[in-house]
């Protein structure tokens, strides 16, 4: 099975959008490829080319659906309520219909149908992921102060680096700790990979609801 995680930021900033490729090997995450200023027509051609040779799991960091009328989705709700039982900061979830979130929900929305479409010989999932939320189900809760600060400090990015080894990711690449995005791409990767395979599972899920909300949010 292919693994690729997608740090997504609004359609108009590529640079900060990154995807990252594994191949899971039992019970392990093997590194294949990352690759940074991404598109949305790259992101459909690597979804494609991976296609064709697996079943691929595609773990998005972004909103897949809105709700009707604005504002919160019952998912979010109950995320945010997960996350501050973990003692994380509730700001990191906000509605996909803010201000600041909406162009980011535009291109999530378009882009996981456009995945949708893709013609393939094996079977494609997609799953939204919240990668804080990732990072911070997993850590002792000594340590999850380190989900406030990973995003401002390389140090804390370093030690992340380690951490996911420990998870069962090998073989990232020494950059990896450069800039939060590429973490945050490794940690989609990640809670993806415990939603698709069936000997983990997600530390949270909330199903999908179709016809408006027809992804499992989870991580």
């Amino acid at each position: 099975m292919i693994v690729i995680g997608i740090d997504l930021s609004g359609p108009s900033n590529h640079k900060d959008t990154v995807l990252t490729v594994f191949e899971t090997q039992g019970a392990q995450l093997t590194f294949c490829k990352l690759i940074r200023n991404v598109s949305d027509l790259m992101i459909l051609n690597e979804v494609k080319q991976q296609s064709d040779s697996d079943q691929i799991v595609v773990g998005i960091d972004a909103p897949l659906s809105y709700q009707d009328g604005g504002g919160d989705r019952e998912s979010d709700r109950q995320l945010r309520k997960f996350i501050i039982s973990l003692g994380m900061k509730s700001g990191s979830i906000m509605a996909p219909t803010f201000n600041r979130m909406v162009y980011l929900s535009l291109r999530g929305i378009k882009l996981s149908r456009e995945i949708e479409r893709l013609q393939t010989t094996n079977r494609i999932s997609i799953v939204e992921v919240h990668p804080g939320a990732v990072i911070g189900a997993r850590l002792p809760q000594i340590e999850i102060e380190r989900t406030l600060t990973y995003k401002q400090n390389i140090e804390e990015r370093r030690y992340l680096k380690a951490w996911f080894y420990k998870q069962g990711i090998l073989g990232l690449p020494n950059h990896i700790e450069e800039e939060s995005h590429m973490i945050d791409s490794v940690a989609a990767a990640l809670g993806a990979w415990h939603w698709r395979d069936p000997a983990f599972q997600p530390q949270w899920i909330y199903p999908a609801n179709e016809p408006l909300h027809p992804y499992d949010f989870c991580c």
